[in-house]
């Protein structure tokens, strides 16, 4: 995995931003909390073998954590007894992964077909404009806000979408981005 042996990559050049490739460090060792632990057992009981419960492992992970580090795949891989870079794999192959820290509202917007037609990358410039000109995938200094550009939220009806952590949004134009923005504070 980059960013060297005990290296937190916040320390080298060319960082990665959210959604981009990188295993990037947390700079520490990381474990389950009490609460997550437990979860993490009762969902042991749910999966015929370990590895079928990677994906609600991972979510796990990044609940605790607020996103995945190289600390938190190498510690989920020791916990289902699999290889870091199996989970690696599938950290980089779901988007749903964050692969670096990300603002309090990850603002997702979809630039697929429909949402595309419907105005969706004039939504997603605006928006990073708005927030402090953000470059794509960066985080607000203020670590409120990270704007990324994501494939289909399966809303095509409502085009153009937008997703705000877990929340759906649909509809979100231009116009509308004002208030939409105002409603997150």
């Amino acid at each position: 995995m980059s960013g060297g042996a005990n290296t937190p990559l916040g320390e080298l050049p060319g960082n990665p931003r959210a959604g981009e490739h990188g295993a990037r460090s947390c700079g520490h060792p990381v474990t389950f909390g009490p609460e997550t632990k437990a979860a993490f057992d009762r969902l042991l009981t749910r999966y015929p073998t370990k590895q079928a419960a990677l994906l609600p492992a991972l979510w796990l992970a990044q609940k605790e954590f607020g996103w995945i580090s190289r600390e938190a795949v190498d510690y989920v891989a020791s916990l289902l007894e699999l290889s870091p870079a199996f989970v690696w794999g599938v950290v980089t192959f779901y988007t749903m992964y964050n692969r670096a820290p990300v603002g309090k509202h990850l603002i997702q917007v979809c630039t697929s077909i429909s949402c595309h037609l419907n105005g969706a990358e004039g939504v997603y410039a605006a928006c990073r404009k708005k927030l402090g000109d953000l470059k794509p995938g960066e985080t607000s200094p203020d670590g409120k806000y990270t704007v990324v550009e994501v494939e289909c939220l399966a809303q095509c009806d409502k085009a153009p979408a937008v997703q705000v952590n877990e929340d759906d949004f649909f509809y979100v134009t231009e116009e509308k981005l004002d208030e939409f923005l105002k409603g997150l504070e």
